[in-house]
């Protein structure tokens, strides 16, 4: 595996673990950033996978473009196009004034977040459910 790719999935595995952490607090959970931070991990992940492939891909927070990137690679992917829109919102939608999430969309991110994580970790070389 390539340095720079180790490093996206690095920063991917700590969104993931921040969102865990953040849906399971008991005392005053911020829902925002449970669904950034579960885009954030899929986001990262597709861009070790990118990485790894060395496909060029430009500063994005659109899942939808990414995974256009990845399809040469990863042709199966398309199928879990989406779960892919699910989360694409949520790269911006809470991180401003105007809407909030609340449990059951952050629940909703969250696994969402799961599930694509496990694909995205086999498409990198890793297992699916252990963190590096």
């Amino acid at each position: 595996m390539k340095p720079l790719t180790h490093e996206w999935i690095e920063k991917a595995e700590a969104d993931f673990i921040t969102a865990n952490r953040e849906f399971r607090a008991r005392k005053a959970p911020n829902y925002d950033d449970v669904c950034f931070h579960s885009e954030q991990c899929v986001e990262k992940y597709l861009k070790a996978r990118l990485q790894e492939a060395d496909i060029p891909f430009e500063k994005t927070h659109n899942l939808i473009v990414l995974l256009a990137q990845v399809l040469s690679v990863e042709p199966a992917w398309e199928l879990l196009r989406p779960r892919f829109s699910e989360l694409n919102a949520f790269a911006v939608t809470f991180r401003y004034p105007g809407e909030t999430a609340n449990k059951e969309t952050a629940h909703r991110a969250l696994m969402t977040c799961k599930a694509l994580r496990l694909s995205l970790r086999q498409g990198v070389g890793l297992s699916g459910r252990k963190k590096m």
